[in-house]
């Protein structure tokens, strides 16, 4: 039986991801650019679940279970224009009328949710109700604007409250902390969302800016990688960390059996990635890579450059709590055997106190549709409490602006702002609390409770 998931794709940046990503997901399904089953792929040898994430027409063609919402047109308007104009359901298109955006305004971009509230949820309601089996949501945005954090945020509380039986997974791109955004009120954003994060989501994939420029610079010696590129990161570790469900086997083919063994308490379920080899196969003018086995891509995918969060000051008592390798190609499992004693007995990875001091591993079968270069592949999704450093960073700029009450009029403006700011304290205090949990999570009376707030 299928286990369906809805991507709802916000803001500019969850649109341009979500186009990657479908894009992708077309070409390992022999799905056509108008959602027709290419003529080599109509054999059904490929042995797929396509269902997870499309549904076909009467008239067969597949189309995505995507719901794409923006306050500004532009983003939408060039997908619908572009190459794959043909493959979602117009139905499932959000515009706002003004087309104004959100003026990278939190409070502008929930307001505007609550306006379109009906129009949203009726489109959710009509995709979850044309699945089989629904397993849950996938949320896409940044965290840093108008509408991917604001109506983002909006889109979570309210998929909480209708299905709060349902998994939600967020791949959220946070900002570049390390260098000065033009976006003045961008921690504010940050942490607003970052609240709903917490409270809303089952799971957090962390896509980090930082990381993804410098891995786009040093792996693939891009000196200026365009948003289209750094797209292209982001799509192959979704694509990557869905390759279970779409290419069932085993283990790990629902979302919910993936999570439960990385996420050990509800709180701590922000997930940092790890992908190799990047090479042209994923990126336009990417490298290319000389050789891999398996036990050189488990140990790549456990070095800090390869690391798609930027750690920068994390603590030296910083672990990992949970790792799963998703490993692609032609892998014999004496091998993975052979690699994982190796990992353990080199110390390549430091682990909880409280927990296994294990990788667990999920081998999965590669599209059969998609030529690679290379003979393995993998991607690692991990909880590792060092993840708390880029929380640290966005509360210290957070700080910073809120103790000089500077850029609140615009928020003022909002009916949520317009009689006080206590929402900003709470928000604040739930990244407070979860920076104090992965701290936590570091000592060994994590399982009692010792230590951790709110418990």
């Amino acid at each position: 039986m299928p286990r369906e998931l809805i991507t709802l794709q916000t803001g500019q940046c969850g649109n341009q991801i979500g186009s990657q990503f479908w894009e992708h997901l077309c070409r390992e399904h022999g799905i056509s650019k108008d959602g027709t089953l290419e003529e080599f792929a109509t054999e059904g040898q490929g042995g797929d679940r396509k269902d997870v994430f499309f549904y076909q027409a009467d008239d067969e063609h597949y189309i995505p279970r995507a719901i794409l919402v923006d306050l500004e047109p532009r983003v939408i308007n060039n997908i619908m224009t572009g190459p794959y104009k043909s493959l979602y359901n117009p139905e499932n298109l959000y515009r706002n009328v003004s087309g104004g955006g959100a003026g990278n305004n939190w409070a502008q971009g929930y307001a505007a949710g609550e306006k379109a509230a009906d129009e949203l949820i009726e489109m959710v309601d009509r995709e979850a109700d044309g699945s089989e089996s629904l397993e849950g949501f996938f949320l896409l945005h940044s965290i840093a604007g108008g509408t991917g954090s604001g109506l983002g945020s909006f889109l979570l509380e309210r998929l909480n409250d209708a299905f709060p039986k349902k998994l939600i997974q967020t791949y959220s791109v946070f900002p570049n902390s390390e260098e000065t955004s033009d976006v003045v009120v961008q921690p504010y954003n940050s942490v607003l969302t970052l609240k709903r994060l917490v409270n809303n989501a089952d799971s957090v994939v962390v896509l980090d800016n930082a990381a993804l420029s410098r891995i786009a610079s040093d792996r693939l010696h891009l000196q200026n990688p365009s948003y289209h590129q750094t797209n292209q990161l982001v799509s192959t570790v979704m694509s990557t960390s869905t390759t279970t469900l779409r290419y069932p086997g085993y283990m790990n083919n629902d979302l919910c059996g993936i999570l439960a063994s990385l996420i050990p308490s509800p709180r701590a379920h922000f997930l940092m990635t790890s992908y190799t080899p990047f090479t042209s196969d994923n990126v336009d003018r990417g490298k290319a890579t000389m050789k891999t086995t398996v036990l050189d891509v488990m140990r790549r995918l456990l070095q800090p450059k390869n690391r798609m969060v930027s750690m920068t000051g994390a603590s030296k008592t910083s672990c990992y709590m949970s790792v799963l390798n998703i490993i692609q190609g032609d892998v014999d499992p004496r091998d993975v055997q052979k690699s994982l004693l190796r990992i353990r007995e080199r110390h390549l990875a430091s682990f909880v106190p409280w927990g296994p001091a294990s990788i667990q591993v999920a081998l999965s079968r590669r599209s059969p549709y998609v030529a690679s270069s290379h003979r393995v592949s993998g991607l690692m999704l991990a909880n590792h409490t060092g993840i708390a450093s880029m929380f640290k960073r966005t509360a210290d700029q957070y700080d910073r602006l809120r103790k000089r009450n500077a850029f609140l009029d615009m928020y003022k403006r909002e009916a949520m702002f317009s009689s006080d700011l206590s929402e900003f304290d709470e928000a604040r205090e739930t990244v407070t609390e979860l920076m104090a949990e992965y701290r936590a999570a570091e000592k060994d009376d994590y399982i009692t409770g010792g230590g951790v707030v709110g418990t």
